[in-house]
């Protein structure tokens, strides 16, 4: 339980952290730093490994348990509480961003908006950022 406590502490404050540091920046139409590169969305024959395995399957991890599905949810709670309203859907839309994460996709801040937001309870890309540093953090590390 205190690990959990920790995980979801550390979570919140590089949250914090990031989202002071970070505006919205929809205004900002500056070319991004690096060119955009080509991606592919089929499988390598190496990502045959089994969720059950706990290996992510086409880059969608496994759905977490106990202790790391609190501190998941708690990360995002802490970025939009809304976004963590369904548990359910909550861990669906982490492990299809994580999928979007993994396998290199492009404007992957408001890929996270959209996917955590609603109609009624929209995200900037701003959060979206929040949201993929909280999945790197807990669901979906970096390889």
């Amino acid at each position: 339980m205190k690990r959990t406590t920790a995980i979801a502490v550390l979570v919140a404050a590089t949250l914090a952290a990031s989202l002071t540091a970070c505006g919205d920046s929809s205004d900002d139409k500056a070319a991004p730093s690096t060119p955009p590169t080509a991606t592919t969305t089929a499988p390598k024959p190496a990502q045959s490994a089994t969720a059950s395995a706990g290996k992510p399957v086409n880059g969608i991890p496994p759905k977490p348990t106990g202790a790391e599905r609190e501190a998941y949810l708690a990360a995002i709670k802490a970025v939009a509480p809304n976004a963590a309203a369904d548990p359910d859907k909550a861990i669906d839309a982490g492990r299809n961003q994580c999928s979007a994460l993994n396998g290199g996709a492009q404007n992957v801040d408001h890929s996270a908006a959209q996917r955590f937001g609603n109609d009624a309870h929209p995200l900037t890309d701003g959060q979206g950022k929040a949201i993929n540093v909280a999945l790197r953090a807990t669901m979906c590390p970096a390889s």
